[in-house]
Parts: C-alpha cells; structure tokens; sequence
C-alpha cells in the first residue's frame, strides 16, 4: 500500500497486509535487530486479527474497517521516568487527528488514553515498554468504517459514523504521525519535562476526565469513586476523595465517566 505521505514523518514505516498484533510484531523485531528499527519506527495496518488494548482485552475488526498502527520511541534525553507521558501524547495526537476529521463533534481524551467523539469511543492507546527499558512501543487503534452493528460497545463510533467518507490509510496515518511527531520532538527538546514542553497543559485542555466523578477500578480488583481533580507531574490522575478526605495518585486503571 502507498503510504508516501506518512513516510514523510517516520524513520523507519513497514505496512503489514494482515498482523495479529501491530504492537507484538515490533516488539519482536526491535529484539531480533534493534539496530534497523530507530526511534520513531512505525508499523502499521489495516487488517489487526489479534489485536489487544488495556487490561488484556481483545482488539480486532473487520478488514479494511479499522486502523492499527504501533509506534517505536527510543528518546535519549531522559528515560523510563518520564514514560508515563508517551502514550497520553500519542492520545493527543490522535485527538487531534481524530478533530481534524470531525468538525461538528466534541473529541476528547478520556484519562488515559481513549479518544472519545461524543462521549463514544473511537479509539484507544496501549503502550509498552522494551525489555531493556529503553524504550516504548505505543500501538493506537482507531475505528474506521463500522457500522454501529460491527462495533465492539454500545459506547463506541467510527469515523463513517460521523461522515467522514472518500478518505485512505495514508489521509488519516498522517495526520496522526504528524501531529505525534512534532509534540515528540518537543517534549524531547524539553529533557521530558510535561511543562516545559506544555504536554501537561495541552493533555488538560484536551480532558473530558477532568473535573468529573469517576469510578476508578484499579488493576488488583479494588474501586473507589472521586473528582478528577488534575495531573500530577508523572502524568498519574489525581483523583480527590471524600470519606475519608484525601487525594489518590492513579498510574493505572480503568476510569468510568459517571453522569454528573
């Protein structure tokens, strides 16, 4: 598939007709010859079989209805302490790739890293870290042309569901490897610092999490339920308590919007 435009902002950009995981794939291919895959390696397709999101829940659909796309970061100017900010950028990338798209609609970034039209979600981010700790890989799905019977959720869209039609892989690739390109390149020039590099305010701006009650369920099983009251600076979502009075750091998580 020619993808000329998005080759312009990747390093390194290999489409795959069909993969089980865009994620799994590069993995693999960083630790078998890291040395041909540099920093801002992209993998991409349209046609994800086994794909996975957060919480180890399955990720897949339809040929040609979906796009799946994982991309390596290999920054030098700080390391694994600052890599909780990564894929909340690559959420406001896709964000914004999402905006550029759907103009009459509100798109916004549901703590961690769901992209929601309407309060629907239309895709989802899911990162993880090289074995050596050098490194990030962050896959990103995004519902393309399902129709809401093909959909996973009740609670999910796709772009053809809000009119976006006569568009290819390479109009939506770009604009998100854009978008994720440039803030990367920011956040890096700023040694990983969220405000220094405005990351932390353009994550804020972006929020439908924040200022809401939310039910946080936690990866051992536990739950509690607050105000997202902000970020803090490793990119945790602050969460305020009631009873008893207090203020929970989430690094992880899955976070329900509850109706206000």
């Amino acid at each position: 598939m020619e993808l000329s435009a998005s080759q312009e902002f990747a390093s390194n950009l290999e489409y795959l007709s069909e993969i089980g995981s865009t994620n799994t794939y590069l993995l693999e291919q960083v630790q078998k010859g890291p040395e041909t895959w540099p920093d801002f390696s992209v993998v991409v397709t349209d046609n994800q079989t086994s794909g996975r999101g957060r919480m180890d829940r399955s990720w897949e659909a339809g040929e040609g209805k979906a796009l799946a796309v994982s991309v390596l970061l290999r920054p030098v100017e700080y390391g694994l302490e600052h890599f909780g900010w990564l894929p909340l950028l690559a959420g406001v990338a896709m964000r914004n790739a999402v905006a550029s798209l759907i103009s009459e609609a509100e798109v916004s970034l549901k703590w961690p890293n769901d992209v929601l039209v309407n309060g629907e979600k239309i895709s989802g981010i899911l990162a993880e870290v090289l074995p050596n700790g050098k490194g990030v890989v962050i896959g990103a799905g995004l519902n393309l042309s399902q129709t809401k019977d093909e959909l996973p959720i009740p609670t999910a869209t796709s772009l053809a569901l809000h009119g976006v039609s006569g568009f290819g892989l390479d109009d939506v690739l770009v604009r998100y490897l854009a978008g994720f390109k440039r803030m990367y390149e920011e956040f890096n020039q700023a040694q990983g610092d969220p405000n220094i590099s405005g990351l932390k305010q353009t994550v804020l701006d972006v929020s439908s999490t924040i200022g809401r009650q939310v039910l946080v369920s936690l990866p051992d099983g536990n739950s509690f339920t607050g105000n997202a009251a902000g970020l803090d600076n490793d990119g945790r979502l602050l969460v305020a308590l009631s009873d008893p009075v207090e203020i929970r750091a989430v690094a992880a998580g899955d976070i329900q919007h509850l109706r206000q």
